[in-house]
């Protein structure tokens, strides 16, 4: 796949997958509609949202130029993704997406958004469990066990794992 191919191809599927659980799904639960909510806590819920979203075009970007493919399962990257915040945590997409509407849900004082991103979290857990990690497994073998046993899936790490880079 292409650069190009692979940009393509992330951009389209951050705008259907993130964009509609994170946008359109939290805009349907709460028409944006914002509650009474303490200023200092709306404006932390501003930048968790910010910071959150700023985490997920990093993940894409990183599928894009390190491992040149997308994050889609059906266009999937021609090397294992080690690198920048990947180097913290397996799964930042994830946990950027819960993140962002946990932020929402501070921002609007929506407690029906904290309820939604723990659906979410429970969600992404069974699935990186039961599909991702046996694909990867499969597809990266030893390079994505020793990836694995290096980098926390959930919790991000303080110091940054060293992880050697991809084989090509």
């Amino acid at each position: 796949m292409r650069t190009v191919t692979a940009a393509s191809g992330s951009a389209a599927f951050f705008a259907i997958a993130p964009g509609v659980v994170a946008g359109v799904v939290p805009w349907w639960l709460t028409g944006w509609d914002a509650e009474p909510v303490w200023l200092p806590l709306r404006i932390a819920g501003a930048v968790v949202t910010a910071a959150a979203a700023a985490v997920l075009v990093h993940a894409f970007w990183r599928f894009v130029v390190e491992g040149v493919g997308t994050p889609a399962p059906v266009a999937p990257t021609r090397h294992l993704v080690v690198g920048g915040l990947y180097r913290y945590v397996r799964n930042p997409m994830y946990v950027a997406v819960v993140t962002a509407v946990a932020g929402q849900a501070l921002l609007l004082g929506r407690a029906a958004l904290l309820v939604y991103a723990g659906a979410l979290l429970a969600l992404f857990v069974a699935f990186v469990r039961g599909y991702e990690e046996p694909v990867l497994s499969e597809r990266y073998g030893s390079e994505y066990d020793a990836y694995r046993q290096a980098v926390p899936g959930w919790w991000p790490r303080a110091r940054p794992a060293r992880v050697p880079p991809a084989r090509s």
